[in-house]
Formats: structure tokens, sequence, C-alpha cells
């Protein structure tokens, strides 16, 4: 361990260094199943404190120094966490610079609801935001990818990034945004560290450009590996593909710069109650056909717990009066006095400039599956779509803060295949959970395919680590085989990047270590995430206890 760290470091910067045990236990956690304390916490005052610890550790590496940029904290893969230098990007990175006529750039530490906040003041909207909107950070959702229920219309984080801006291994911050031919090959003749990255980028995609075609899985939504995919389209060089969702395993983000989108003026919901899984499938597949903005779910213990804790989920409405809203609930509780809960509840909203068009699609989406005689309504009112959106969103929380002597552990959290294949799919993915007697919630986008399983467990037992590692296997290798991804918007951190190489195979693997090798060829840039992830790493920093 490199001694003496906090003064070196603090002769460096103008921000906070913190290593006091509360700080250091404090950021041990993110949202994920991991602990590892760090040794410092720094809050970077600007851009030129990151570059001087960057330039700082680059010159240490070979002392065991890192860094790991951190926001909000509530990545669930593990990817926020480190033992050696945590920079926490809330405390100075959170100006949001401007918001234009179709965009907004923004520093990455900034909190989404007050991004929001912002745009809305002009009617503009970055639709990727996860469920955790309320808690999460733009940056993060960056480094992950994000996605949330606007996903199944507007597409993932990836799609709304105009330009990035960039500390890397050498210290210095650069620009980076689409580019076209001609600004490419001006680039690579460049004889600096920037001409290098761009040379090697477009020497690597272009030379496999079938194998990394090919490669790509047959999903709506993906943020596994580094994003290949898109970064060279033969008139188009567009390096922020490779950035998003890196999950600052090739440099510190330090601003962005969104495109924005005006929501629609009126929304409405078809709400289908399913008593059993007979025909998810195809009812799923009827309703995509008239193409609602989001296709949501979530299952009978998800309600239990809203249910069991519904003062804490009306206190997310802030309404003038809780009683008439407590009314809204009154169904529900009665389904849970009588234990008539609905197998899985799908959240189908329609949206439209005009309230009659989005009506009337939601007619057109009760029309198209009457044939299999389930129970369904369309919502009234905003207030009563907002009591189906507040569970579904709040789900993971009250999970989290309400499980006595076991926690939620996701590690099969986010797991995606096509909506088509979802007939055979899901029958063979509740076989294999059967063989486990573990409680779980599932939640998810229905619509892309999407589902967040979280199963509660006590982490202080033995066989927990056996049965994350076993059932991990088993239904990573189901989703593989349909041509899945164990990822939708979670990312790979220190859970599942040591799956990648069975996920892309051999070939691919080393397309995206070499991705890494280039950007950060000493691995200072959060170790042991992505192509560095291994088992026996990220298993013997599974947290202890079940808090």
């Amino acid at each position: 361990m490199f001694t003496d760290l906090k003064s070196k470091l603090q002769e460096l910067i103008k921000g906070e260094l913190l290593d006091d045990e509360a700080t250091l236990n404090s950021y041990s956690k993110d949202a994920s199943l991991f602990e590892i304390k760090p040794q410092v916490v720094i809050a970077p005052k600007n851009s030129e404190d990151v570059k001087n610890i960057v330039k700082f550790v680059s010159q240490h590496y070979e002392e065991g120094l890192s860094i790991t940029p951190r926001s909000a904290g509530t990545d669930m893969s593990g990817g926020a966490i480190n033992e050696s230098i945590l920079l926490d990007m809330t405390k100075h990175f959170n100006k949001i610079i401007e918001v234009g006529e179709k965009s907004a750039k923004t520093e990455t530490g900034v909190f989404y609801r007050d991004f929001e906040k912002e745009t809305l003041k002009k009617d503009l909207l970055l639709p990727c935001y996860p469920a955790s909107r309320e808690l999460c950070s733009v940056g993060g959702m960056v480094a992950n990818n994000s996605a949330g229920e606007k996903t199944l219309l507007y597409g993932q984080t990836e799609r709304f990034i105009k330009s990035l801006k960039v500390i890397l291994s050498d210290g210095n911050e650069y620009e980076i945004k689409p580019i076209n031919k001609k600004e490419l090959d001006k680039k690579i003749s460049q004889k600096d560290f920037e001409g290098e990255f761009y040379r090697k980028v477009f020497k690597l995609i272009s030379e496999n450009q079938e194998l990394i075609k090919n490669s790509r899985p047959k999903v709506s939504k993906n943020s596994t590996g580094y994003l290949i995919w898109d970064v060279w389209n033969g008139g188009t060089f567009d390096m922020t593909k490779v950035f998003v969702g890196s999950q600052g395993t090739l440099g510190i983000v330090t601003e962005v710069e969104f495109e924005l989108i005006h929501p629609k003026k009126h929304s409405k919901m078809l709400v289908v109650f399913l008593k059993d899984l007979t025909n998810l499938g195809k009812i799923v597949n009827k309703v995509l056909e008239l193409k609602p903005e989001s296709f949501e779910s979530y299952d009978d213990y998800t309600i239990k717990f809203a249910m069991r804790f519904l003062p804490e989920v009306l206190k997310v409405f802030k309404p003038h009066n809780l009683l008439s809203l407590g009314f809204q609930f009154l169904p529900e509780v009665w389904m849970s006095l009588t234990g008539g809960f609905p197998k899985l509840i799908l959240l189908a909203e329609f949206t439209g400039d005009l309230e009659e068009e989005v009506t009337q699609k939601c007619i057109q989406a009760q029309e198209s599956i009457k044939e299999f005689n389930v129970p369904m309504r369309i919502t009234k009112n905003a207030d009563e779509s907002k009591k189906y959106w507040t569970v579904r969103r709040e789900s993971f929380n009250l999970l989290r803060h309400h499980t006595p002597h076991k926690r939620t552990a996701p590690f099969i959290d986010d797991i995606v295949v096509s909506p088509d294949v979802l007939p055979e799919f899901l029958p063979k993915l509740s076989a294999i959970l059967d063989q486990y007697n573990l409680i779980y919630t599932v939640a998810g986008h229905i619509g892309n395919g999407n589902f967040h399983i979280i199963p509660l467990m006590d982490l202080s037992k033995p066989e927990s680590k056996q049965i994350i590692s076993e059932l991990g296997k088993k239904v990573y290798d189901l989703v593989f085989e349909y041509k899945g991804s164990m990822s939708a918007e979670h990312n790979d951190g220190l859970i599942r990047g040591p799956y990648l190489k069975l996920m892309y195979g051999e070939r691919i693997f080393e397309i995206f270590k070499q991705v890494k090798n280039i950007f950060d060829p000493q691995n200072i840039f959060n170790p042991n995430k992505k192509v560095n992830a291994s088992f026996e790493y990220s298993m013997n920093h599974l947290a202890k206890d079940s808090s």
C-alpha cells in the first residue's frame, strides 16, 4: 500500500481529501453485493485536480494506485467501488452549464432529478433516465449506458450523447464527439497521444468490422463490454460510443452534452393483470404492434411489498391530500387482504400530443388482447397512472430498506432477450429459479424483454456465494442460448465482468481488451471491472453482512 498517500495528493489538488474511517466505510459500498474499502476519497475541485491526480497515479501505478470515479453510488454491479482512490464527482462537478433549444451541457456529478427540473423549464427531457431517477447522477447514466421506462421508444443513453469531455491516462482533457472522415483523417495524422488513440481504434474497428457486426446481441438494449458496434459506419466516426458504458475504465468523463427531446403532452396507460404467465409472450407482442412509449411490468411480490409499506409509497407523491390518494390504492389493499394478487402486472403507456389520440391507442391495445380473457383497465388520469409507476419505480428501494437479516442480491438483475422468444424462454427461466429456495421479485421493461430479478439473501451464510456463482451461470447460459445479453442497462462491474468472454467469445473479448489497453495501458482506471474482472476477486469482495 502506498505510504503517505494523503499528504502527497493534498499537495496536488484544491479539493477535499478524506481518509477517516467513517468516510471510507461509507464509500466502500454502492447498490451492489460488494464491499471494497478505498484508501482515500477525493472530491476534486475542478478538471485541473483530476488531471493532477491522473498524472500522479500514472507515475506510481506500479505501487498499486488506481482511480475510480463515483457520483451517486447507485450502481448495482459494483462499478463504483475500489480499494485505491475514489473520486466523488458530486461535490464540485455539479453544475448544469447550459440548457439550449435541443440540448444541454452539464458536469457529470449533477443528479438527474436536478437536471430534469432545468430541462423541463424549456419543455425538454432526457428520456433514457432509469428507475433510480430520483437518486442517480447523469455521469452514472453515461458510465453505465443507462436506460429505463422510455427506452422502448427512445433508446439508451448512448443515443443522446452529442459530446463528452474526458480526462485520459496522459493527464489531459479531450473533447470526444462524432466526426466525419475528413476530420478523422486529420486526427489520425496527429503525432501525439490523441492521434495515437484515434489511429489504433480506427484500425481495430475497421479491420474487424464483420466480426464485430456479427457479435452484436440480438436485443434492443445492451450495456455489456465496450460499445464497439456503432463507432464507424463508413461516414461518421463516433468515439463517444466507446466511452458510454465503459464504467470509468478508459478515462474520467467530466462534462457531457446531451441531445434532448420534447416530451409528449398526454399519456394514458393500459394496465393488464395476469393470474399466470401462459400467454405472456403473445400478449406482449400484440401490444408492441401498437408502439407504446413504455411497456413495464412488476410481479406479485413487488405489489405485496408496496402494500406492506404503503405510507412510504405515498410519500413519493408529495400530494396535498394523502387521504384521497390513499383511496386510489383501495383495490390493491383489498387484494392484499383477500390474497388475490395477480402474478404479473403489465403497464403499457401510450403517449401523444392529443388526449383523444392517446385514448384511442389504449382502446386499440385493449381490443387486441381481448381474446386472452385477462382483466385489464385504462387509467382515468395522471394520478392513477402515477400510482402504478410509483410501485414499479420504488420496488428496489422498498426491498433494500425493509428486509431484516436479508438483503437485495442483484446478480441476475438485468437480463434481456428478444420479446419474440419469451414464450420459450420464460418457462425455462422459471425452471432454473425453482431449483433454489429463494424469495425474489421480478420487475422490468417487458417491452424490451428486459427483466430485473432481485433475490433476497443472507450473505453471511456460506452457501450464498455458491448460489450466486451457480445460479448466475445457469441463467446467463440460458440468456446466451437465446442470443440475449446478461445486462441491458446495469452494466458489467464486478458481478458480470467475469462472464464477458463467455458471452462474446475469445475474439471479441480480445478486441475489448485491446480497447482497454489503447486508453489505459497501465490499468489505472477502475481496475477489476470489464476485461480485468475475475470470479476470484469479485467473490472475495462480497459484502459480509446483510445491511
